[in-house]
């Protein structure tokens, strides 16, 4: 399994050669403030995609005396991308389930040139959401009896479940609305 770090690497040096320092930047803007990504966590991956001949680092020569490192996407690299784009959800739920991998995937979707390997992850990502599920069961007096959060007296967790519902609810509308647009390009 890949990390999400790496997924977004691949994704942004795909559309472009880049710096560590605005790789960095731009990872942090797409995963937000719920993942900031340090140093520590930045530089080995990159590391390891350079091991893996996935991407190639270059000096070039810096604004002041120390060079800056340029960091590029391989041909094995750009193949590496669409391939785990193309499989998100096939074997790993998480791909489709977690939100911040999922967003990450669809961010860079847009790079599977085929239309029908794209709504093929669209429909990974909308049978998931399709799923019911459920958040926060408690059990009425009895114990047998499931309580929803919308019977719960706690705000908060009603509040959980109004915001995910809502949400689910507007991705359902995009999806299905990507998905007969994608339909009728292939």
């Amino acid at each position: 399994m890949y990390s999400v770090l790496e997924l977004a690497i691949l994704g942004f040096l795909y559309e472009q050669p880049l710096h560590g320092y605005e790789l960095r930047r731009r990872v942090a803007q797409l995963t937000g403030h719920v993942r900031p990504i340090a140093d520590g966590t930045l530089y080995p991956a990159i590391k390891r995609l350079e091991r893996a001949a996935l991407l190639e680092r270059r000096a070039e020569p810096g604004s002041r005396a120390a060079p800056r490192h340029t960091l590029t996407l391989t041909g094995a690299g750009r193949a590496e991308l669409r391939r785990r784009l193309r499989e998100a959800g096939e074997e790993n739920l998480a791909d489709v389930s977690d939100e911040n991998r999922w967003f990450t995937v669809l961010a860079f979707l847009r790079h599977l040139a085929d239309p029908d390997a794209q709504a093929a992850v669209l429909r990974r990502r909308l049978a998931f959401l399709e799923r019911p599920s459920s958040f926060f069961y408690d059990y009425d007096a009895s114990g047998e009896r499931p309580l929803s959060a919308e019977e719960m007296d706690d705000p908060f967790r009603r509040g959980v479940l109004a915001i995910a519902r809502a949400t689910s609810r507007a991705e359902l509308r995009w999806l299905r609305a990507t998905l007969s647009e994608l339909d009728a390009s292939a």
